[in-house]
């Protein structure tokens, strides 16, 4: 897992500089503070701080990209400072039409103590008031079952001044036996079981803060809550807060 990350970075500083002689290519740096790791409602971290970052590098409508989690304090499974997750996705987004986007990719998420696994996805944007987004997922590597995971979400920014941005959004998710990631625990036999029904509600809500040109400071916030009964089995309603730090620029 600790090797794959610099072999990533080394990639995508050459990929840039090969694709800097044909494209305009934008490169993305983060790192945010998070009170919990929450992924599709998902407590990861039970309920302690954790550190996330990332980077990106797009051109031509690819966009590469490297994000890692790591644990700020003991969680009862990992130490402090122990880096747990990191996920490589490859992205290729592009417009269908004036009021279409769509954005394909795979996701390859490295785990310490669990299986890697792969998740595919496909999505649609609708370029209108609230950008209506469809994102399918699909699990071709580890889960047993279906694999797939639905999105459908909304959002919009309000800009009040030049130096802000706030943003809100809406999702709600649907669990089709994606079984490696999403289950809950059946309480007469002890096992493990998946489901295929509505998963969890998420609202959001951010501030850009711009500093510079390139350098912008967001904290946000973000409730989820279960839908299903099934789902309710499987998570609880969370809030998760946070603030991070992002570097933007192009050549």
């Amino acid at each position: 897992m600790y090797l794959r990350f610099p072999l990533l970075l080394a990639t995508l500083f050459c990929l840039s500089a090969t694709a800097s002689q044909a494209f305009d290519v934008d490169a993305r740096a983060n790192i945010g503070v998070f009170d919990k790791y929450l992924w599709r409602g998902i407590d990861l971290s039970d309920s302690t701080a954790v550190t996330q970052g990332a980077v990106e590098l797009s051109a031509g409508g690819f966009t590469l990209g490297a994000w890692g989690n790591a644990q700020l304090e003991d969680d009862g499974l990992y130490d402090g400072g122990q880096v747990n997750e990191v996920d490589l996705t490859v992205d290729y987004t592009f417009n269908v039409t004036e009021l279409a986007t769509v954005s394909v990719g795979n996701i390859t998420y490295i785990l310490d103590d669990l299986e890697d696994t792969n998740e595919a996805y496909a999505g649609v944007t609708v370029n209108t008031l609230l950008s209506p987004t469809l994102t399918v997922y699909y699990d071709w590597d580890e889960a047993e079952e279906n694999g797939l995971f639905y999105t459908a979400s909304v959002s919009h920014t309000f800009d009040p001044c030049s130096y802000a941005a706030v943003n809100v959004g809406a999702l709600v998710s649907y669990n089709d036996t994606s079984d490696y990631s999403v289950y809950y625990v059946d309480a007469t036999t002890g096992e493990e079981a998946s489901y295929s029904d509505w998963h969890n509600y998420e609202l959001s809500a951010s501030v850009d803060l711009k500093v510079t040109d390139g350098l912008t400071i967001t904290p946000s916030v973000l409730y989820s809550s279960p839908i299903s009964d099934e789902a309710k089995l499987a998570i609880d309603s969370e809030w998760l807060a946070g603030l991070s730090l992002t570097y933007s620029l192009s050549f």
